[in-house]
């Protein structure tokens, strides 16, 4: 029978010590947009090739940008979660499972923190609370990272979470802006016992 990742019940909330890490949904474009509106250098930075932070910010495209999300969680294509502050529900950041295969399963962990939230730990302890869900509630056998090899920060969130460096993938692209080459840092981690896929879990 073949399997059909929509029919999985996949949590919608994460906690961590410090994060309340939640699905996104629509009505979320108005918390999405001020951190985007802060952090949009930044982004821009390393990410400005994403359709999402070329365009100019506003409440619309981030709204946009939420319900489309949204879509792609219904139907398992790609989970987008929004990271939360437990102290006071101010929004920290984005947390996402992409490129997934649900045949291995597989997934690649990407991330960004605003501006204001960044230095304080809270990727590292998003990003190894989500690794940990892969692994345990997905079934995963391998989890990636891929960072921009002169994306130190993001490459030390790697390192910290216990993802190993498999190799620097070469002039493997251009910078959005300035069209100089990139390396591409690819980190991973592996299952080291054979998980049940998430359809056999079901039925035990």
């Amino acid at each position: 029978m073949n399997f059909n990742p929509i029919l999985l019940d996949i949590a919608e909330q994460i906690e961590t010590g410090r994060l309340s890490i939640r699905a996104v949904m629509p009505g979320d474009g108005a918390v999405h947009f001020a951190a985007v509106q802060e952090s949009i250098e930044d982004l821009r930075r390393y990410l400005g090739h994403l359709p999402w932070i070329k365009e100019e910010p506003s409440v619309s495209n981030s709204e946009k940008h939420c319900r489309n999300a949204r879509s792609n969680f219904i139907k398992r294509e790609s989970l987008t979660y929004f990271m939360y502050l437990k102290a006071d529900q101010s929004f920290v950041g984005a947390l996402f499972l992409l490129r997934i295969d649900w045949d291995i399963p597989r997934f690649e962990i990407g991330y960004w923190c605003r501006t204001g939230a960044q230095r304080k730990g809270y990727i590292a302890e998003a990003v190894s609370a989500m690794t940990d869900f892969a692994f345990s509630q997905l079934a995963a056998k391998r989890v990636e990272i891929r960072t921009d090899a002169k994306n130190v920060g993001s490459w030390k969130v790697a390192e910290s979470a216990g993802f190993t460096l498999e190799g620097t993938l070469r002039n493997w692209d251009r910078d959005w802006s300035t069209g100089a080459l990139c390396d591409l840092r690819i980190y991973a981690k592996i299952a080291r016992v054979d998980f049940l896929l998430p359809h056999e879990m079901r039925s035990l």
